[in-house]
Parts: structure tokens; C-alpha cells; sequence
């Protein structure tokens, strides 16, 4: 007799208010604290102009996707044990795990920001990740050199 078919994990969520953007939402979302919804969304869109302003161009949409680019892991690391020896295998990020991660290390990076307003700190790191700086885009420099480093065990990926 078949299995019943399980329901998909992911969310769907809908586009913010302004932007209709789903990463913006997802951002705006993990911005978010004690329910407070308006609040979030008013410090992710006050960074966003803000750092539109400081890079003077006209769409702020335009930063947030660039810095969001400029963030997003392409390889990662997961541990797997083989022989009894734990290895670091790089694997490719793809779909839903690559929104999760960026959106993750945004969020920590300009949380980890500390004597301004959240919102100056949401400005602070899309304008250094719209120039490839800052601790987000770091992160993801530091999860690639790793893969990069355990590239000759990817062939336990495919065992």
C-alpha cells in the first residue's frame, strides 16, 4: 500500500506592500519582531531609501536586489560522516536555501551592527553589500573559500 503523500514545507507568501517583491517580504518578515509587522516594515523600507539616497539612484528596489546578488552563497559545506571520518563535502545552493541564507546573514550582519538605529544599520548593509563589502558579503566569501577548500571531497557527494 502507497505512503500518503507528505504537504510541502514551503510557505507561500506574498509580495510586500510596496515593492510587491517576495525577498523584500522575506526580509521585512525576518526583520520582524514580537509580531510587530508595521514597525519592520518601516525600518526595511526606511533603509532602503536611505541607501538608494547614499548610492543616489532612483529605484530602491534596484540596491536591495544588487546587495541581495551580491550576498547569495552558490556553494556551501555539509558534513558527512564516512569511514569514521567526519569530511566537509561542498555542495551547490540552489532555490529556497539560497533566499534563506541570504536573507539570514543580512539580517545577523546588520544586527550585529551596533550604535545606530536598526534602520541605519538596514541602510549601512545593503550600501556595503551593493558594493560587495561589508559582513554579509564576508560571509558569503567565507562559506565559498570553505568549499573551495574541501573541493577534493566532493567526490563523496555522490556516494
Amino acid at each position: 500500500m502507497p505512503r500518503k503523500k507528505t504537504k510541502s514545507l514551503v510557505r507561500d507568501i506574498k509580495g510586500d506592500r510596496l515593492y510587491n517583491s517576495v525577498q523584500v517580504q522575506r526580509l521585512i518578515n525576518r526583520v520582524m519582531l514580537n509580531g510587530k509587522k508595521q514597525v519592520a516594515e518601516k525600518l526595511v523600507y526606511g533603509g532602503m531609501q536611505k541607501a538608494a539616497q547614499k548610492l543616489k539612484v532612483d529605484n530602491p528596489l534596484e540596491v536591495f536586489d544588487q546587495a541581495f546578488k551580491n550576498v547569495q552563497p552558490h556553494m556551501e559545506t555539509r558534513s558527512r560522516r564516512v569511514g569514521g571520518a567526519n569530511y566537509q563535502i561542498p555542495f551547490e545552493v540552489k532555490g529556497q536555501r539560497q533566499n534563506h541564507l541570504t536573507t539570514m546573514w543580512f539580517v545577523a550582519a546588520a544586527r550585529a551592527r551596533k550604535g545606530i538605529s536598526m534602520e541605519d544599520r538596514i541602510a549601512a548593509e545593503l550600501f556595503d553589500a551593493y558594493n560587495s563589502q561589508g559582513t554579509a558579503v564576508k560571509k558569503r566569501e567565507d562559506t565559498h573559500k570553505m568549499a573551495d577548500a574541501n573541493r577534493a571531497f566532493a567526490h563523496f557527494a555522490r556516494t
